[in-house]
């Protein structure tokens, strides 16, 4: 019993997990918000009975304070609750007080409050008065996309197709001063979206987005365009058994990577030539259609529709090292990740400049994921790579030490904690960073050692009983405490419940079956390690 065993019943409940086709898929909560959308779009073209199914999944999964919240686990919020009721055509207040605080709650980023607008407008939640929606500029679309950064969009760069169909519901019912310029190019910008959208129909092959383009289309009297057709097939094919969707399809190839890394030395030959493969196969080898990002990196999902990330590419680039693979792989993903760093040091998710909005900006646990990938590969990169490597290692660590918390924390972009009072997870953030930092010489790095010091006395001081396992896990393995408290909260390696850790677009709240099981795997071994 103990440790030992813990190790061994989550390790083989993890490889369990393991697909033939070399890869984890892993499973996301189910989501109030992208069954709303999903089920008023379907809703909106006709789609009644899967809609209504739908729509009895909103009336089954209600909390008991009457709202909704993001996951089954989660609180009721704001927008979600606001989007069900639109879905189920209850009342949902006075529209001008109702518009005004979408607007406040979400500030300058237009990306989900204009599309909570928008269908609260098709659900005769506003008026009749389009004012109410704020007209995104789709005729931006038809520029090219590298003055994109420079043209202050009002969405973050994954956004485009929002900003074009969401553009175009609110110009076909309240025509601006530049009717007739945009008029002229609604074919050209919708030949764009259809350029743009991948082979599934989903756009980031996610219910919400995909949802929220398909009832804007159809409320902009282009139901029967190709792009609108398409969407609703997704929606169609997506669907679960019991009539809801996820916020997306999955993160496979994010919690394979994740896998990967905590299983480290206890995969057979043919799971490591399979996993090998598959992460080479999904590397990008083409420009991505609408952010533009090169060839190079990998997104979080096996899908087309995914868009290739800083996180994920890192994450890609130490599985692949654990693995073993031809060098030119992965120097195409470092080459990928050294073009994306912006001018701070930090890292940012999809496109390099696009920091005005919150999701676009440089984030400490993508820079410190980064700098943990460039580490592993020094050997195996010529001198003139790892020059380059090195001085993005430099300014990124400079970067992280500005963003170090007087207390010695970090906090991540896109994790959280619902139980942290400003919905932050600086237990994630902190960990992450420390795993980059030890693996850097601090004679090299003489600020490491400091830095070090700061975050892991603000750790050590935390109490392990009001973590949640994921936290707990990351708390653990870089602790070496509370092995005894992750021991019990798991049962010995054969619970793990999911907590809403994760936060997608637009700081929605999810929770992903394996991340439990991949934190505690890993920490436990790591654990174990260094009792050795």
């Amino acid at each position: 019993m103990g440790i030992d065993n813990a190790i061994q019943n989550a390790r083989a409940r993890l490889l369990a997990e393991l697909t033939p086709q070399g890869r984890w898929e892993g499973e996301l909560s189910s989501s109030a918000l992208a069954t709303a959308v999903a089920a008023f779009a379907l809703k909106s073209a006709g789609k009644t009975e899967l809609a209504e199914r739908g729509l009895q999944w909103l009336r089954d999964h209600r909390n008991a304070d009457g709202g909704w919240g993001d996951s089954p686990e989660s609180p009721s919020n704001f927008t979600t609750t606001l989007l069900c009721r639109c879905a189920l055509d209850l009342e949902t207040g006075d529209p001008e007080k109702l518009a005004a605080e979408i607007l406040r709650f979400y500030g300058a980023d237009r990306t989900f409050s204009v599309p909570i607008l928008t269908m609260c407008m098709l659900a005769g939640k506003l008026g009749d008065d389009w004012a109410a929606v704020p007209q995104l500029p789709f005729e931006l679309a038809v520029f090219p996309h590298k003055l994109y950064r420079f043209l202050n969009l009002p969405v973050v760069s994954y956004a485009l197709p929002a900003l074009i169909a969401i553009g175009l519901v609110r110009h076909a019912h309240k025509p601006a001063p530049l009717a007739c310029y945009r008029n002229g190019l609604v074919a050209r910008v919708l030949a764009i979206l259809r350029s743009i959208q991948p082979e599934s129909g989903g756009f980031l092959e996610a219910a919400p987005l995909t949802g929220f383009v398909a009832m804007s289309l159809v409320g902009a009297g282009q139901g029967d365009h190709p792009v609108a057709k398409n969407c609703i097939r997704f929606l169609e094919e997506t669907v679960r058994a019991e009539g809801c969707w996820p916020i997306d399809i999955n993160l496979s190839s994010w919690v394979t990577a994740l896998a990967v890394r905590a299983l480290d030395g206890d995969l057979s030959d043919e799971q490591r030539d399979a996993l090998r493969n598959h992460l080479v196969k999904t590397q990008w080898q083409e420009e991505h259609p609408f952010t533009h990002a090169e060839p190079g990196g990998w997104g979080w999902t096996n899908h087309q529709g995914g868009v290739p990330d800083a996180d994920d590419t890192a994450a890609a680039l130490i599985a692949l090292h654990q693995l073993g693979c031809d060098t030119a792989i992965a120097e195409r993903g470092i080459l990928w990740l050294l073009q994306l760093q912006n001018r701070d040091g930090g890292m940012p998710t999809f496109c390099k400049g696009w920091g005005k909005l919150p999701f676009d900006r440089s984030c400490p646990d993508l820079t410190a994921h980064m700098i943990r990938a460039f580490a592993l590969w020094r050997d195996d990169v010529d001198e003139n790579l790892w020059a380059a490597m090195f001085d993005s290692i430099l300014t990124g660590v400079a970067y992280l030490e500005k963003q170090q918390r007087p207390d010695g924390s970090w906090v991540p972009l896109w994790f959280g904690s619902q139980s942290n009072p400003d919905r932050e997870n600086p237990v994630y953030g902190t960990c992450r960073v420390l795993e980059a930092l030890t693996g850097l010489d601090e004679k090299q790095f003489p600020q490491v050692g400091p830095m070090k010091q700061r975050a892991f006395r603000w750790l050590e001081h935390l109490p392990p009983d009001g973590l949640g396992i994921e936290e707990l896990a990351l708390w653990t393995g870089m602790t070496g405490k509370g092995v005894d408290v992750l021991l019990e909260k798991t049962a010995e390696g054969t619970r793990f419940p999911a907590s809403p850790i994760g936060l997608y677009f637009a700081s929605l709240w999810y929770s992903e079956k394996l991340y439990p099981l991949i934190f505690s795997v890993e920490a436990l071994k790591r654990c174990r390690k260094n009792d050795e």
